[in-house]
């Protein structure tokens, strides 16, 4: 018979009472252990040690079969891998309507961004489309909505706007500004595509890795405020010279100022009625995220209904408010990109790439991380690329992904990327038939399009004051990142940026922590005195310990290092004593000359030899000893380097370590490495640091078993058996 509910429960509560007891029992409980002392050659014995096999990964590049083929195709065409195996049922309405999603806001964006790069609103449609269909193709990431994004935009109106300045640029193209400003951004679309694809093709997707998120996230806060910069001629309705290169952004600004009395007020109040219906929308959205199921398409009404109001009230010819004008119906045939350009723009193609691939792999990862999957960082690159690179044959500027896009698209349901190609086919109705009918759309109300979307972005300042509290070197580098690009322009700013974060690392490599160790008592367990108070000295045994690794940029550092938290000025004691050995030296040879030249006047030839052969027996010994010297001996016999934090050597480490052993043996300290990796010891062999008078005798497992062996050492030798740790 079973027991009753409450026997039941009265029995899980008993059970549950008995475990935290027995927790707390072990909690309390003592750590024992008992083991042989082991240094490394013990180690190596015990734990049968060898080399580790070298595998070469390149054979099996060459090898053929149906299976390998197959695993080849499906990771670079990632599509042929979970399309068959797509839950049409569970899935299929959830990306119809997140794409549907996404393409009401890739329209505004797409029109709006195409301005922000110097260029005719149509081709902002041409890169909504068939960038977005190429990465539903061969992309990993199920969530990111790549196409149009403001940062890229605002990089890619750098290039074309610095360029056409110059009419002799623009007569050699033999075409108007316009045109030369969209050669010159599709011919810009296909470099960065062959950058990221033969960077992806290559594993060169660990690049990304020396952006780190602060200097991420600062360089897109200085974009964003160049993106703003760039708007206010639209928002404001005045005419601005073309500025580019350094300090651009400063000249523009004040270019502005100059302008203002020239201002339409028209495009002002249509900027600003835009932008107030445009957050007033997101506010809403906000509030009733919960209860809608679709947010409500703000932009895209703020257009439609921008648009009507234009044709109706005639907004350009009563109030010269400046509007879109013509736009092309139906795709264009592809082109082939204007060689000719490409040593001019090498340089700045190479800066989009890097920045888009960041852009695009850091969200990735993101959308990967909170949903279960995993993106390859490579396959990124190279899909990235194929989407520039195709686009640039039809006439599309570089594109990555948008913060706001992919996130409306993850929060509305989209489970794939067949969101992404659901609403690059509602892009591709726009282009083929609806784009004419936005030929009476304000560009201030773009403007405002533009500005409103960069409030994500401009949050980002807030990470000043949680920088300030977390870690002011990540602070540094953000606000270096920030300056250099507001003053430098995007492409120098970015190079500054990432030369001065790699700087940092090295000079924190360069100034790590050193201390001294001491004994928690009771236990195993060394930790620095300067921190614990508990911790105490081995009387007798110094253990020194560096926080980075050691190299050749920092080897001299950690000697200096050493012998100052040594507490012993070891290179002046070494001096004195060779001077005093010399010194006793010339005595002994002093009153060697000064007997043998007396002998010589007193005792014939043959009574000299043999007493000088007497004398020569008995001269008395060099004394070579500090004590003995009349020095100032160490407080400690023994010194142990712990190489725990060491992740490799170079030839200028293992120099120094043999100096340092060498230096401490000359004050009569017995050196000892302790803690020291498997790889580093290899490391350490084949540098030839081991010999006769340095060998794995000296190298210990642990730094206790070192300190073991140095106390029991120094008094009844090494022979006897120790047990490392017994507490």
């Amino acid at each position: 018979m079973g027991l009753p509910d409450g026997s039941d429960h009265g029995t899980q509560q008993t059970q549950a009472l008995l475990s935290a007891t027995q927790e707390m029992e072990l909690e309390r409980r003592d750590y024992h252990v008992e083991r042989p002392l082991l240094n490394q050659e013990q180690l190596e014995d015990l734990g049968h040690w060898g080399p580790v096999s070298k595998t070469h990964p390149w054979r099996t590049w060459f090898r053929c079969s149906r299976a390998r083929a197959k695993s080849l195709l499906i990771q670079h065409v990632p599509v042929l891998g979970w399309l068959p195996r797509y839950p049409v049922r569970e899935w299929l309405l959830g990306d119809l309507l997140s794409g549907l999603s996404v393409a009401i806001m890739q329209l505004p964006q797409g029109l709006a961004y195409a301005l922000l790069a110097g260029l005719p609103p149509m081709f902002g449609l041409y890169s909504s489309f068939y960038p977005v269909f190429v990465y539903f193709l061969f992309g990993t990431s199920r969530h990111i909505s790549v196409g149009t994004f403001a940062v890229m935009s605002v990089m890619v109106g750098g290039v074309t706007e610095s360029l056409t300045a110059d009419e002799a640029f623009v007569q050699s193209l033999n075409t108007t500004v316009d045109g030369a400003r969209v050669q010159v951004a599709y011919t810009l679309s296909f470099l960065v595509g062959l950058f990221q694809v033969g960077l992806g093709l290559v594993h060169f997707g660990f690049v990304v890795t020396y952006l780190s998120e602060p200097l991420v996230r600062s360089y897109t806060t200085a974009a964003s405020v160049q993106v703003l910069v760039s708007q206010l001629k639209y928002v404001f309705g005045i005419k601005l010279n073309s500025h580019s290169g350094p300090l651009s952004v400063i000249y523009t600004v004040l270019e502005v100022c100059a302008q203002l009395p020239k201002t339409v007020p028209g495009t002002v109040v249509t900027a600003i009625v835009a932008g107030v219906v445009l957050v007033l929308v997101k506010l809403l959205n906000e509030k009733l995220r919960r209860r809608l199921p679709l947010p409500i398409p703000g932009e895209l009404l703020t257009l439609i209904g921008a648009t009507a109001i234009s044709y109706g009230v005639k907004l350009n010819d009563r109030f010269k408010v400046d509007v879109v004008g013509n736009i092309t119906t139906g795709l264009i045939p592809p082109v082939a990109p204007k060689t000719e350009l490409f040593a001019t723009l090498v340089g700045n193609a190479f800066a989009i790439a890097v920045v888009g691939f960041a852009i695009a792999i850091s969200l990735g990862k993101i959308f990967a991380l909170r949903h279960g999957y995993r993106v390859d960082s490579n396959q990124e690159l190279v899909a990235l690329g194929l989407s520039n690179l195709i686009g640039g044959f039809f006439q599309c500027f570089p594109v990555s992904c948008s913060m706001s896009r992919s996130l409306v698209q993850e929060s509305t349901g989209g489970n794939t990327q067949i969101a992404g190609a659901v609403s690059s086919l509602f892009i591709l109705l726009i282009i083929v038939k609806l784009g004419e009918l936005f030929r009476d759309l304000p560009k201030a109300v773009l403007a405002a399009v533009i500005i409103v979307n960069l409030k994500g972005m401009m949050k980002q300042f807030s990470d000043i004051c949680s920088l300030w509290k977390a870690n002011r070197v990540d602070l540094l580098i953000w606000l270096v990142t920030f300056v250099a690009t507001i003053l430098l322009n995007l492409d120098i700013g970015l190079a500054v940026s990432i030369v001065f974060s790699l700087l940092l690392v090295v000079i924190r490599m360069q100034l790590p922590h050193y201390s001294v160790l001491g004994q928690v008592p009771d236990t195993d367990i060394y930790r620095d005195v300067a921190e614990y108070s508990g911790a105490k000295e081995v009387p007798g045994v110094k253990v020194f310990r560096s926080s980075a690794t050691m190299y050749f940029a920092n080897a001299e550092l950690y000697s200096d290092s050493l012998k100052k938290k040594c507490g012993v000025d070891v290179d002046r004691l070494i001096t004195q004593k060779k001077k005093r050995i010399k010194k006793q030296e010339m005595k002994i040879k002093r009153m060697n000359k000064a007997k043998k030249s007396q002998k010589q006047v007193h005792q014939g030839e043959e009574l000299e030899d043999v007493v000088a052969s007497n004398q020569e027996d008995a001269k008395p010994p060099i004394m070579t000893s500090l004590k003995a010297l009349g020095l100032p001996q160490p407080d400690f016999h023994s010194l142990i380097l712990d190489l725990s934090t060491v992740s490799f050597v170079d030839t200028v480490c293992i120099k120094s370590l043999k100096n340092i052993f060498r230096d401490f043996r000359e004050i009569e300290v017995e050196v000892y490495i302790a803690a020291c990796y498997s790889p580093v010891v290899t490391q350490l062999e084949a540098g030839h640091f081991f010999d006769e008078s340095i060998t794995k005798q000296h190298v210990f497992a642990s730094v206790h078993d070192a300190v073991t062996f140095a106390l029991h050492h120094r008094k009844s030798g090494p022979k006897s058996p120790v047990l490392a740790t017994k507490l």
